[in-house]
């Protein structure tokens, strides 16, 4: 089963990127987040078209999740659940599905702004709501993979240039603080499972010819339990929906689960 996360920052501006991407690509499962739109204006009956049943939770302008998935792979409708349970959040950053007998999350989190803010310090008290959810999560779903734009680049590795971005947010040490505390309870970063190329990212600003400079981050992440962990036998960004006309911000991030 392959599976892919991307922020495609407004679906209704990229909507034929995806459906394009979804033929090309052949994921089964396919994570988006920014969705920017109301649920009433989800293209569910375009992607129903292409051969992919949908799961979300919009909201107008801001936010919004959704889970693809194949036709044919098995999804527990009972078990689609929309934000972390628990948290008291207008915001829609969260939905998830059991597809396959395995627990897949689709996840906004939030951008923080800056250290020292109100929207930081609601970042950090999502985060811990989001850590506290997982760990009944794991308990349940044994097979888990959490997808999505965390706005976290982890280490230093994953950030073009780690003196400017010190102490930023983004790459402050209490964001990732809480992205070593997923790990903790079990998690795999799937994409440093295997030898990567340096200066490997996910986001790139739309100014300053940041992408052409490869003047990115990596903050879009597949983390894996470790059963699906030890069967996961590829992952990597694909950086060619980047290059396309009116491109998200953001590329893909797919993994092959066998």
């Amino acid at each position: 089963m392959k599976i892919a996360t991307w922020n495609v920052n407004s679906l209704k501006v990229r909507q034929q990127h995806v459906l394009d991407w979804l033929e090309t690509s052949q994921t089964d499962v396919l994570c988006l987040q920014e969705l920017k739109m109301p649920d009433e204006k989800f293209p569910r009956a375009e992607f129903e078209a292409k051969g992919y049943r949908s799961w979300f939770a919009g909201q107008k302008t801001y936010n919004g999740v959704a889970i693809l998935v194949r036709d044919g792979l098995n999804v527990d409708d009972v078990s689609v659940v929309r934000n972390i349970p628990g948290f008291e959040d207008p915001q829609q950053r969260v939905i998830a599905a059991t597809v396959e007998g395995a627990r897949v999350i689709s996840a906004y989190f939030p951008n923080g702004q800056a250290p020292g803010t109100e929207k930081f310090a609601y970042k950090l008290s999502w985060l811990a709501a989001l850590h506290t959810w997982l760990v009944q999560e794991l308990a349940q779903y044994p097979k888990l993979a959490l997808l999505g734009d965390y706005n976290i680049a982890p280490d230093d590795r994953d950030v073009h240039d780690p003196q400017a971005w010190e102490g930023q947010n983004l790459v402050s040490p209490e964001e990732r603080a809480a992205f070593v505390g997923l790990i903790e309870l079990g998690l795999v970063d799937a994409f440093r499972l295997f030898d990567q190329p340096d200066k490997a990212f996910s986001w790139w600003d739309y100014r300053m010819l940041a992408f052409r400079r490869n003047a990115g981050l990596r903050i879009d992440h597949i983390l894996l339990s470790k059963p699906l962990a030890a069967a996961c036998t590829f992952c990597d960004i694909d950086k060619t929906p980047r290059k396309w006309d009116q491109p998200s911000d953001h590329t893909p991030v797919v993994a092959q689960i066998d």
